[in-house]
Parts: structure tokens; sequence; C-alpha cells
């Protein structure tokens, strides 16, 4: 090994973990020590909070927090936030926002709320002995075993749905699950189901050590594996969706509406049936999604996991997105499986995120199942809008071009000549150091 293991490094200060790094991975270099301690809040109370919300923390990771105005959602016009560290992801968004304010705005409707999890064990047993206990003993017990975790939220008016017992042994030896549904209201609730979860994992143990209903052998057999919800929620869904006379898709591309919708329309099916293209498609997609929850305090690996899994659901990776001209009417649309919560987490803690949604009018979690959806729509829009009309690269690349200058260590008074310079181009990275060089020999 080139470096010694350490023990203890989680019980180490701060300034402890720090040293220790440096010293054995930077070669002592205080240089990197500073780049720590300079993204420090200068706020103790407020550094230490953020320190908290993980471990082995000893720094703060910054990303840039944007705003997307405009936004006709549902009637309501908000301003959604944004964060993300890609170029032209917030310029996107907002672009398409203004391009739909006064053409009816976004339209959602929330599908369903249904999230879900599952007990997965072992048991050699027939399955009809199985269903027959399940059915006439072990549900009732379930619900009643975990009546006091959900109590509260039953109050709210969520808990659980349904148990159901699913029979997998065809794919795996004396596989079983139990299944069950929930509804969390606003939190996100997966420390509210994965406590139900193992709790019926307890209660089916000793169900089954007591019933009359299987032999020893059988009891014996009995293995618990574990108590998990599922970050895939097909049935926890939200449509959002714009449409507009095809005579109305006017713009400044040089293309008339008709073509604009035909070729749009292309792309779209294109995504639809191509996995190579999807993948990218889908992406876009998420940029809009997942920088508004990242903002929210939400969880954006769930979130991407979710939308993924949906996407391949009759097996072949399609896109999230769909579009028919029928009728003389361009429609668009996407649904989108996603579950969020706006109590719980980070909600209550993270001032940004406290920002995030006071900004967005405190929105219930299915309303800002409604705001995701939409962001990722007007993302998907705006970057098919560009593909099929002056290209990706035009838009984007103007995006990077301070990305660019920054690396070049340009002045502010060449950064603005430069926005000139590529007023009427292309920006192109070449191009950018070429021009970068000439101002420089002058």
């Amino acid at each position: 090994m080139n470096h010694k293991p350490i023990e203890g490094f989680s019980k180490l200060p701060k300034q402890g973990k720090i040293d220790w790094l440096v010293n054995e991975y930077l070669e002592g270099n205080q240089e990197y020590q500073n780049i720590l301690k300079q993204y420090w809040n200068e706020n103790a109370d407020l550094q230490k909070l953020h320190e908290e919300f993980s471990e082995n923390t000893i720094s703060n990771f910054y990303m840039p927090y944007g705003i997307a105005p405009n936004f006709l959602i549902d009637g309501k016009l908000l301003a959604l936030p944004m964060a993300v560290e890609e170029s032209s992801v917030v310029a996107a968004a907002s672009k398409a926002a203004k391009f739909w304010i006064d053409k009816g705005g976004f339209k959602t409707t929330i599908i369903n709320t249904e999230k879900l999890g599952h007990t997965h064990f072992i048991f050699n047993v027939e399955p009809h002995k199985l269903l027959h206990f399940f059915n006439f003993s072990l549900k009732k017990k379930l619900l009643e075993s975990t009546e006091e975790i959900t109590a509260n939220m039953r109050k709210r008016g969520g808990g659980i749905l349904n148990i159901s017992l699913v029979d997998k042994t065809a794919e795996m030896p004396n596989y079983y699950q139990l299944k069950a549904s929930f509804d969390t209201v606003d939190s996100m609730g997966a420390n509210f189901i994965n406590s139900c979860l193992e709790q019926f994992g307890k209660t089916m143990r000793q169900e089954v050590a007591t019933s009359e209903d299987f032999t020893q052998e059988e009891k014996n057999s009995l293995q618990i594996v574990m108590n998990i919800l599922s970050n895939f929620t097909p049935d926890c869904i939200v449509r959002a969706e714009v449409s507009c006379k095809i005579e109305d898709l006017k713009d400044d591309s040089g293309i008339s509406p008709e073509e604009f919708a035909s070729k749009f329309k292309q792309a779209v099916t294109i995504a639809e049936i191509e996995p190579y293209r999807a993948t990218t498609h889908n992406k876009g997609v998420m940029n809009g999604v997942d920088a508004v929850v990242i903002a929210t305090g939400n969880d954006f690996r769930a979130t991407e996991a979710c939308a993924h899994a949906y996407a391949a659901r009759d097996g072949q990776y399609r896109s999230l997105t769909h579009c028919t001209t029928d009728n003389g009417v361009f429609r668009f649309w996407i649904d989108l499986p996603i579950s969020v919560g706006v109590v719980g987490g980070l909600t209550n803690l993270h001032p940004l995120v406290k920002f995030s949604l006071a900004l967005l009018g405190k929105p219930s979690a299915q309303e800002l199942m409604s705001i995701l959806a939409v962001s990722g729509l007007a993302q998907n829009f705006a970057a098919l809008r560009s593909l099929v009309t002056t290209g990706i690269q035009k838009g984007h690349m103007k995006m990077h071009l301070l990305n660019i200058l920054n690396q070049l260590g340009a002045t502010e008074e060449e950064k603005q000549h430069f926005v000139t310079y590529f007023k009427d181009k292309t920006v192109s990275h070449h191009e950018v150091i070429n021009e970068f060089n000439r101002m420089r020999e002058k």
C-alpha cells in the first residue's frame, strides 16, 4: 500500500482530520488547508449545522444557486430555485418558461401518490399454505403491530394503504415479499416506511413461530432478509404538459411553426425508440428536475434512480417525455414518477432549503411534485428546441464561455470583449484560445 490506513478517523476533531489528510495524501501542502477553510462559514453555529448533516465533514462544497423566473404553473407565476453547476441549465429553463407564459403556461395533474416498500424473506413452504396464513392471520397482525408507528401519519391523512404477499419463487427458490404501499402526505417518508417494514419483519417472525399452520422445520426455514423502501415509485406520479396551436409556435429560429412542430415530434419519437438518444434526452430532463430537487433539500439520487427505472419499465430504455401534433395542436408532456417531501430531512434545517420552499410559496409535497415535473419538461423543451433549430452548442458554449475565460485568468475587461466578439459567432474552445492569445500578444 502507498499510504497507511487509519484507525478512528471519525473520532478526530475536524482540524485533526484535515491535518492527517494533508500530511498523508497531499505532502503537507498548506495551500490545501487554505482551500478547505475558505469555504467554512464565518458563522460558527451555521457551520456546525452544515457539518452535522453528514459524517467526517471537513468543509462545504458550494454549487451555484440560481433562479429561473416566469414559470406559469397551473395559473400561478413562480420563480424556481435551481442548484446546479452546469452551464446553460438555468438559462434554458428560463427561456422555456418565457416561451410558454403567453400560451397558457404549464398544466399539471397528480396521477397518484402511492409509495412502496418490501419485506424480503426466504421461506421453504408451499405457496398456498403461506397465502392462507397471510390472508387469514398475518395481514391483520402486521397492521395492528404498526398502529403506534403510523398514528401521527394517519392523523395527517396518510399511513399504510395496503399489504400484499408476492410469490417470487419462480425467480429465486423460496423467495417471497411482503409488498406494502404507503401515503406519506407531505414527507418523503423514507424513515416512516422503513420503520413500518422493520416492524413487519419482527411481527412476521413472531407470528410464524407461534402459528400452528407450519411444521417446526418450516418455521426454522424462515429468514427475514431485509426490510426496505423502494425508490421505484411508478404509482407516485405527476403529469406536466404544455400545448398550443401549431401556428403559435413562432420564434426567431428561422423555421416555420409547422416545420418546428414536425422536427420536434420526430426528435421525441427518436428518444422513445432509441436508447442511446433516450439516455441523453432524459439526462436533460433530470438537469431541470435535480436542480430544483437539490435546492429544496430532497434526494436527487432517489429521483434519478426512479426516473430511469421508469424509463425502462417495459424492458427498453425510453424517453420520459412525449409529443403529439394532432389536429393542428402541438402537445408536449411528461409523466414523472417522483417521491419528495416538504417536511422532515433538511427542509426545516438548511437555511437555503427553507428559502427555496418559502420562494415557492411553501408548497405541499404534491405541489412540489408538479413544480419538479414542470422544471424537467421545460429543460427538455429548451434542449430539443435548440437541437432541431440552431443546434445545442451555440447557446451552451456561450454560457460556457465564462468558464473558459476564468480558466485563462481573463480580466473583466477581457471578458466583456469576448461577449461582444462572440455575439454573432459560435463559441468554440479553440477560437477562444486563439483570440485570447491574440489579445495578450498586442
